[in-house]
């Protein structure tokens, strides 16, 4: 006769298992207050319950009293039953016919084990935070939107240092004599600065420069750069203020023209042209138009509300280095590389802006081409600078008969596109050399009245301010800009 066994095992009370067999899915649509479904391992009716290595239960523990045989068969069952865990199933295990206990699958268990569990989260809780995560995406949207309304208004402001001038007229023109700022945050060659032609935000620079870019600095309180565009793929070789102050025209080498909103940093107007860039000049007529010009032989003029080219303007040449638009609007000079062996006809071309038509380019005949013009401010005359080492001095009316008489020289020029300017009075011609020097010469003497020594990059770009009768801005090929006073 077998001697008989007692089994003795402890089952935690009702409330504890049911709490430990509450799983939630992410399937549940339960609304507040429902619980989810819950699952229990089952048994035979008449069996006791046994815990399961797969739902463990701290509070329930087993004594077992026996016969080694069946504590062996215990262990076999465990064996098992951790085997078939580590493949991700439940099994069915019997015990001896005395001792049977067969374990079943949970339900709506899904695939993959335990690492697809997770916590159950109510419907009202999921709204709440949806709400709540629109509600930072407004307040970040409203902050972005009050950050460019006050960088529009740090750049749109009046200078205290300016402002005391506003009101005053404009007499003569001093010559500066120290630089107050030195500015290099540009990577390349700065290839143009201008200010702002609106006298109230006139201490806003522009700059454009071979490193792809065109910068806006406060060149009269601080020095600093307040905006950078980088919207050229390639050297910006040009850049020119709207009247108004508030767009910004550029072309380069990636033949690309933009006109953009300097405020919003959105591009009003942007076209493809069909050469390389060097030059763009609004009309000073009708600001939607304006004429750009580089390596080809064609000058075209576009007409910003209807995004197309208007004009066309052909010459025999192979590029073209600089335009200049005469007093009203209806003509305009351009600058070529024309150059023959005994004359330099078509160096400088005269051009009806409405027609087309080429007026003249029998106007300057010495073999020498012209990378710059700047007119006078109030005598109908224009300069030539010339890469002969001298600025040259023409009639705005025709047939732009050449002054044979007054020649400003004294500056070297060859190799670099150096530009010149006439003062807001018209009493000083200014330029800068490829040694880096910036020269003064009085208008009426043609002499040099004095000289700005530079550190021996050239000096390309030079310009007064309106408004400062002795505030100058200059640009080097280092990639410097100072600010003389």
């Amino acid at each position: 006769m077998q001697p008989h066994w007692n089994v003795l095992i402890e089952v935690p009370p009702l409330h504890m298992t049911g709490m430990m067999s509450l799983v939630a899915y992410d399937d549940s649509d339960a609304e507040d207050g429902e619980k989810p479904s819950t699952s229990r391992t089952a048994a035979p009716p008449g069996s006791p319950p046994v815990q399961s290595d797969l739902y463990p239960c701290p509070a329930a523990t087993a004594r077992v009293t026996g016969s080694p045989s069946f504590i062996t068969d215990i262990n076999v069952m465990d064996r098992k039953r951790k085997s078939v865990h580590n493949n991700n199933c439940i099994p069915d295990i019997s015990l001896s016919n005395s001792d049977k206990c067969v374990l079943q699958p949970a339900h709506k268990r899904p695939p993959g084990g335990d690492s697809l569990l997770k916590p159950y989260i109510s419907k009202r809780l999921r709204q709440e935070q949806s709400n709540t995560a629109k509600e930072v995406e407004g307040h970040v949207s409203g902050r972005s939107h009050d950050h460019t309304r006050h960088l529009a208004w740090n750049i749109y402001r009046v200078s205290e240092y300016l402002s005391p001038h506003l009101q005053l007229k404009y007499t003569s023109t001093e010559i500066p004599r120290k630089a107050v700022f030195q500015m290099c945050q540009h990577g390349g060659a700065v290839n143009r600065v201008q200010w702002c032609p609106a006298n109230r935000y006139s201490h806003l620079l522009l700059s454009a420069s071979m490193d792809a870019t065109f910068k806006i600095w406060d060149a009269v309180d601080s020095g600093k750069c307040l905006r950078t565009f980088s919207c050229h793929e390639a050297a910006v070789r040009d850049a020119q203020w709207s009247v108004c102050g508030q767009k910004i025209l550029t072309g380069g080498f990636d033949s690309i023209l933009h006109l953009t909103d300097v405020e919003s940093g959105n591009h009003l107007f942007s076209v493809k042209n069909e050469c390389r860039i060097s030059h763009v000049r609004f009309n000073p007529s009708d600001p939607n138009l304006f004429i750009c010009g580089g390596f080809s032989p064609v000058i075209t003029a576009w007409d910003i509300r209807t995004d197309k080219v208007i004009h066309l303007y052909k010459a025999a040449v192979q590029q073209h280095f600089d335009v200049l638009f005469l007093p009203g609007g209806k003509e305009f000079l351009s600058t070529t590389d024309s150059v023959s062996r005994d004359s330099a006809d078509r160096t400088i071309i005269a051009w009806d802006f409405a027609s087309a038509a080429k007026i003249s380019n029998q106007i300057f005949h010495e073999r020498y081409t012209c990378p710059s013009l700047a007119l006078h401010p109030r005598d109908h005359v224009f300069a030539a600078q010339t890469n002969g080492n001298y600025i040259a001095i023409f009639s705005t009316q025709r047939p732009y008969t050449m002054n044979k008489k007054r020649r400003f020289e004294g500056h070297k020029v060859e190799g670099f596109s150096v530009g010149c300017e006439f003062s807001p009075d018209g009493s000083l011609i200014v330029t800068g050399s490829s040694e880096g020097t910036i020269y003064f010469y009085s208008y009426h003497s043609s002499k040099i009245i004095r000289s700005l020594p530079g550190d021996g990059s050239a000096c390309v770009s030079v310009t007064y301010h309106p408004v400062l009768p002795s505030l100058l801005a200059a640009s080097y090929w280092d990639g410097q800009i100072r600010i003389w006073q």
